[in-house]
């Protein structure tokens, strides 16, 4: 029978699966169902094993799982070096929901160093080989990724966070639309009256950038306005940016529209630099919503990635993929929002 409400509960590390299977009156291995096979047990029979499993805090071994259900529960995220639009803070978002969303479904984050090219397949194959992981997440994607087509030709599942920017598409992913994110940047530019508004972005040749770069430029080709842009000569350096939005301001624009929000810094510090004020000389938007866009003063308006719903969905697809029920590839787009603070005002133009 279940415990009682008055009945001690076990000291941590002491809970076994005969403990579990005696407190709620069935049979261990009706235990080991509600664990590995739920679909075998009746819904009030499922409910209860479930229920004293969490009032007893018992925590399967998973070297034992492991053995039961050739399932490490393990997850590998390679770490990259910082992917262009997502500083490390942002970062960290998604890191959090995928970790916390993995952790809801029995499954455990293994994070490894992931170098760019085919060096960093190494760190895949070490942990297959050693750690048999289920599966991997993989972000920072990029134009001739090596990492999708070799975990397929070795049945590995996978899902990323981030699209392929080139080449056939291979396997599950999720991303955001900046594209989405520029235009409507735009469209909020416009509905305050600018109509000579510039976009400062990366180097051509990033997916990330060039989709950003796509959203801003048909939002004016919408509207008939003129497109100005720069590139600065490197991602996410202030120094660059600075250097790179000089002409466009030069050029009388009255709003600039950053790839993100460290572009946008270097647009801050070349309209200070000329004695302007962002927001109210030049308007300034930027992309991400790092920590530090709320930070600066005047408070930047950006365009924030939904990267708590970006990690969900990774989980999502690659729990899906896992199960072995092979359904055809799916790619999800997200949509971000416009963040607006003071940067961003009317327009005398």
């Amino acid at each position: 029978m279940p415990r009682s409400p008055n009945s001690p509960r076990p000291k941590a590390g002491s809970v076994t699966l005969a403990t579990v299977a005696q407190r709620a009156g069935v049979s261990p291995q009706t235990v080991s169902n509600a664990l590995n096979s739920p679909e075998l047990l009746r819904p009030e029979t499922l409910e209860r094993v479930r229920r004293t499993i969490d009032e007893l805090g018992y925590r399967p071994h998973r070297a034992a799982q492991t053995l039961r259900t050739r399932s490490s529960k393990l997850i590998g995220y390679g770490i990259r070096p910082t992917a262009p639009g997502t500083s490390a803070p942002v970062m960290d978002r998604f890191l959090h929901a995928l970790s916390q969303t993995a952790d809801e479904a029995g499954y455990r984050i293994l994070l490894f160093a992931s170098p760019p090219g085919s060096a960093g397949l190494d760190g895949y194959e070490e942990l297959l080989d050693l750690h048999s992981v289920d599966g991997f997440v993989l972000s920072g994607t990029d134009r001739g990724d090596q990492r999708q087509a070799w975990l397929e030709k070795r049945g590995v599942p996978f899902v990323g966070f981030g699209r392929m920017w080139s080449g056939r598409q291979i396997g599950d992913w999720v991303d955001v639309d900046g594209a989405s994110g520029t235009d409507a940047a735009v469209e909020h530019l416009v509905a305050l009256g600018h109509r000579r508004i510039a976009f400062l972005g990366w180097p051509r040749g990033s997916g990330v950038g060039d989709d950003r770069a796509m959203g801003w430029q048909r939002a004016m080709q919408r509207h008939g306005l003129p497109v100005r842009g720069k590139r600065a000569r490197s991602i996410d350096d202030i120094a660059s940016a600075q250097a790179a939005v000089g002409p466009l301001l030069d050029a009388g624009v009255t709003a600039v529209i950053a790839a993100s929000d460290m572009l946008a810094l270097g647009c801050y510090h070349a309209l200070r630099e000329r004695r302007a004020v962002p927001g109210k000389d030049v308007a300034v938007v930027g992309f991400d919503d790092s920590p530090t866009a709320a930070l600066l003063s005047p408070g930047l308006s950006t365009v924030a990635q939904p990267l708590e719903a970006v990690g969900r969905e990774c989980v999502r697809l690659l729990l899906a993929r896992m199960s072995g029920l092979g359904a055809p590839p799916e790619r999800v787009l997200l949509e971000p929002s416009l963040v607006v603070r003071d940067s961003t005002s009317a327009s005398d133009d």
